[in-house]
């Protein structure tokens, strides 16, 4: 038990390490420069060093250094990989690549400390034991990527459950006589969620001087989402033909109600086979016992 505390205490501090630099690393640059327009007299490096805190002066290079590990060790394309995860996942807060790599260079290094759990803990059975290596150990590497792929999936289901919502407040506002960007505006604040923040986002390229249609596809580059996308391709087929906006709006507004119908649909059609495993697992047995037990136990008695 006194080795599991230790392990868990030091992981404990290792992370808490790790998570104050990466909050303090961002604020030493211009800490420091603060300091030397106030301290200008000082010319010694060492006392320019001395300046800074103990946290700055012990625990960021530590953390730079696990950093530059990670980078070292990570395959080629994945950093692109993750930074376009976290843009699919919307840039929560703390979501950096640089806090992922160094997530990831942690987890591959807590294999020793779930070699050691497992062998002080379950060394009797070797099957649990490795059972118990393999997943905690599966679970700490890849943990990081699964916290990031079920934000991104969190976040295109709300999109996709939103869009049919907002595409009716655009026809309404453009049929009432709007433009489109100023029917963009209103319905972005009538309907709060990460859709309604990309739209938003859009409006704001395209008052910075981008084109519609370059907006647009940024949108589908930062979403990823099938129906946003139709939505995507329909604006920017309307802008090229000349279509009425209203009318692609309509178009798009039915469309959208006919997919979440079948979307409905299908979840229902699915439920009984999601049922299936539970019911022959859990709920058979229970019921063939209560059924078949009492007509067992009295045989059992004659005999």
């Amino acid at each position: 038990m006194i080795v599991v505390i230790i392990i868990f205490a030091i992981g404990a501090i290792g992370l808490g390490a790790w998570s104050a630099s990466t909050t303090l690393e961002a604020r030493a640059g211009a800490r420091r420069s603060m300091q030397a327009i106030d301290n200008y007299e000082v010319v010694n490096v060492r006392d320019q060093e001395m300046m800074e805190s103990f946290t700055d002066r012990l625990v960021a290079p530590i953390g730079r250094k696990v950093l530059d590990i990670a980078r070292s060790l990570t395959p080629v394309g994945y950093v692109e990989k993750l930074k376009r995860n976290i843009v699919l996942a919307g840039n929560p807060p703390g979501y950096e690549v640089d806090r992922f790599l160094v997530l990831k260079v942690l987890g591959a290094a807590s294999g020793i400390g779930w070699i050691i759990l497992g062998y002080f803990l379950v060394s009797d059975h070797v099957l649990v034991m490795l059972m118990v290596i393999f997943l905690g150990w599966g679970l700490s590497f890849l943990g990081p990527d699964m916290l990031l792929q079920n934000r991104i999936d969190a976040r295109r289901k709300a999109i996709v459950k939103s869009l049919p919502d907002t595409l009716d407040l655009l026809v309404i506002s453009v049929e009432a006589g709007l433009g489109f960007e100023q029917a963009m505006d209103r319905t972005t604040n009538a309907v709060p969620g990460p859709l309604s923040e990309e739209l938003r986002r859009m409006l704001q390229e395209t008052r910075m001087g981008a084109s519609r249609a370059d907006a647009l596809r940024a949108l589908d580059e930062r979403t990823d989402v099938e129906d946003l996308r139709t939505f995507i391709v329909a604006m920017l087929q309307a802008d090229t033909f000349g279509v009425s906006i209203a009318r692609i709006l309509r178009t798009q507004a039915d469309e959208m109600r006919v997919r979440r119908r079948y979307a409905a649909q299908e979840t229902s059609q699915k439920a009984p086979v999601k049922m299936l495993f539970p019911l022959v697992l859990c709920i058979f047995p229970a019921t063939l016992i209560v059924v078949v037990m009492p007509g067992f136990l009295q045989e059992f008695d004659k005999l």
